[in-house]
């Protein structure tokens, strides 16, 4: 028997995926958690194999979430499942420790296998990511500016690309104002831009807020 910890804030989406979980005979839902801080204190009272881990859960930053789960809870496997374009997300989780990345728009039955496969051991990405990311291996490859940056910097990005002010992005994603300036400042410099609203042109053409 599977036992699977569902993560995500929003109800109708945790009570849509016990339905479909439920009807496999093999997979138990072992518990819900709808902030990083109820997942990490269902995991320290309850057995759980697997987590579906949402992106966007509050409670922290993805990135520092997914890694602190790697840290304190190294048999528990992670499957990230998000609305978010896997070639956004997917190379960066399955790096922080992730052993798969599944859109919401993938069936019940693709979510189904994805929970059985990374029971058994494996890693599980679409087959459209799987040609991406050998691409990313290629080392004639140009990749594009946000690509280079760091798990925190690209995270920082997307907030200030979304229009948020540098006390709201601190606030977000639990630093000091000090810092997300001091990531303003390098993220303009890396990526050869002038400006906060050249960083919200770059974040909305390139689609990095979906």
């Amino acid at each position: 028997m599977i036992r699977l910890a569902i993560a995500d804030d929003h109800p109708i989406v945790r009570e849509g995926l016990r339905r479909i979980v439920s009807e496999d005979p093999g997979i138990s839902v072992a518990g819900e958690a709808s902030t990083a801080a109820e997942l990490f204190r269902l995991l320290g009272a309850t057995a759980v194999d697997i987590i579906l881990l949402d992106v966007s859960m509050p409670g922290a930053a993805f990135i520092e979430t997914l890694s602190d789960l790697r840290t304190r809870h190294q048999s528990v496997k992670i499957l990230v499942l998000s609305a978010h374009p896997e070639d956004q997300w997917a190379m960066r989780s399955l790096q922080a420790g992730a052993a798969g990345y599944l859109t919401k728009d993938h069936s019940p039955e693709q979510l189904v296998n994805a929970i059985r496969r990374v029971a058994r051991g494996g890693k599980y990405v679409s087959e459209s990511m799987a040609e991406k990311l050998a691409g990313m291996m290629d080392s004639g490859r140009t990749r594009a500016p946000h690509e280079l940056l760091s798990d925190r910097e690209f995270e920082v990005l997307r907030a200030l690309g979304s229009g948020l002010m540098v006390k709201d992005v601190a606030a977000q994603l639990h630093l000091s104002a000090k810092t997300v300036s001091t990531y303003r400042t390098r993220l303009l410099e890396k990526m050869g831009l002038q400006t906060k609203a050249d960083l919200v042109r770059y974040v909305v053409a390139h689609d990095l807020l979906r």
